[in-house]
């Protein structure tokens, strides 16, 4: 029971019914922000809502019957886990911050879709990379901070009076965000102000974030190296599989072949060790 259980889920069928109940589920949550969808079709949405749910948790009881022990050492089925649980907490009160929280739903997907699970798998694989680079830019932003204040807080205190105000401005001019208008106001008083702002959009902008951008990229191209790897091995276990499958066929038939000589020989009362008869042949 638990054999067929197990070939049922990962039939490609049965996963493109999740899909299809996640990407219906999510559409309906998106229809309820709607008021008058809500208004005439209210009760239908949440009757789809309900089912979608029940299939989650159908599918999420299945996979424990099946995996057992082995359920849990699996991150992705934490992940579903956590978001089908927390559809079920109750909505009511002090917890109705929590019925938004139903979207998460619609994240499923990453654990159903196994393109989205290797991007995200990537993108995990690339956290220890990026985590220096986070600090490179916390320090970068932290200095130009700290002299835009010093040089430009008297001119816009609204932008750089304080520390905490200096680098939200900077974050905000790193992101390219209006920061034209930000760099006119100061030049207004400090004409050479556009090469402290032209420097920093450099490092910040065009050096450090392009740094995000290749360490995602090669944790991207490891993750790919290891999925052909493994690829290759489960083809080459296969043929291997397959090769020796073949000697034990080839192997079986003359054995059955020299079993049936000997008998031959011993109905004409011949020497089965004996060379055949030209004739025999």
């Amino acid at each position: 029971m638990r054999d067929r259980t197990a070939a049922f889920l990962a039939r490609r069928s049965f996963q493109r019914f999740i899909v299809g109940v996640i990407l219906i589920n999510a559409g309906t949550l998106g229809l309820e922000t709607f008021p008058a969808v809500v208004a005439s079709h209210g009760h239908l949405l949440t009757v789809v809502d309900h089912i979608a749910l029940y299939v989650f948790a159908a599918e999420l009881a299945a996979k424990i019957y099946v995996e057992r022990s082995r359920f849990p050492r699996d991150p992705w089925n934490v992940f579903d886990t956590l978001i089908v649980t927390i559809a079920f907490v109750p909505s009511t009160g002090g917890l109705s911050v929590l019925r938004s929280l139903r979207i998460l739903r619609a994240l499923r997907l990453l654990s159903v879709v196994p393109s989205l699970r290797r991007v995200v798998s990537a993108l995990l694989r690339a956290m220890p990379g990026m985590s220096s680079i986070v600090v490179l830019l916390g320090l970068v932003l932290y200095v130009g901070a700290v002299m835009a204040t010093k040089l430009y807080g008297a001119t816009a205190p609204e932008r750089f009076g304080s520390l905490p105000t200096s680098l939200f401005t900077l974050y905000q001019t790193m992101t390219g965000d209006d920061w034209g208008n930000i760099a006119r106001e100061v030049m207004t008083r400090h004409p050479s102000a556009w090469i402290f702002f032209t420097i920093f959009i450099l490092v910040c902008t065009f050096v450090i974030l392009n740094l995000f951008m290749a360490v995602v990229v090669s944790a991207m191209d490891e993750e790919s190296a290891e999925e052909r790897a493994a690829l290759e091995g489960a083809t080459a276990r296969a043929q291997h599989a397959q090769h020796a499958e073949h000697a034990e066929h080839t192997q079986r038939i003359l054995d059955e072949l020299a079993a049936l000589r000997k008998e031959v020989a011993e109905l004409r009362g011949l020497d089965p060790r004996a060379e055949p008869h030209p004739l025999d042949r």
